[in-house]
């Protein structure tokens, strides 16, 4: 018997690493007649690095988020998804996508772009991708390649 996903997390974050993950999670999750669930972190700790915290900032943030991840449902009902579900989030995106998510959605696959946003991160703390790997306790795909399996510049 061939292995079938039912619930598909993609994680967002607006890169273009997170965009080809996110049509390669809605080809998945077609095929597999699945339940796909965007993810966004809104990461807090960017937010404790001002000295005066302004809620605007937070809060033009979330709806940029929310924005992007509206497109991004609106794209995979548009290719004939019908199960879509969206979940913004504020936290760690590590934890978050790796451990927190998945459990409250019921995760059997998560997919992911190899890279982000957040370079600085990268170097310093290690990727979220990484962690999610080693954490995770369902499947992880990481995603390198479009849908034509053309390898994604970084």
């Amino acid at each position: 018997m061939l292995q079938e996903y039912k619930k598909i997390l993609v994680a967002v974050d607006g890169s273009e690493a997170a965009e080809k993950a996110f049509k390669k999670a809605v080809e998945v999750a077609k095929r597999n007649n699945a339940t796909l669930i965007l993810a966004h972190v809104i990461d807090t700790k960017a937010y404790q690095s001002f000295s005066t915290f302004d809620g605007s900032i937070a809060d033009n943030a979330r709806e940029e988020a929310q924005r992007t991840l509206d497109d991004y449902k609106s794209y995979a009902e548009k290719e004939s998804l019908s199960n879509v579900k969206v979940d913004l989030e504020y936290g760690s995106p590590k934890v978050m996508i790796a451990k927190q998510m998945p459990e409250t959605h019921e995760i059997d696959l998560i997919m992911l772009g190899a890279t982000g946003l957040n370079a600085v991160e990268r170097l310093f703390v290690g990727s979220v991708s990484e962690y999610v790997i080693r954490h995770a306790n369902c499947d992880v795909l990481v995603v390198r390649t479009d849908l034509k399996n053309e390898a994604i510049d970084e």
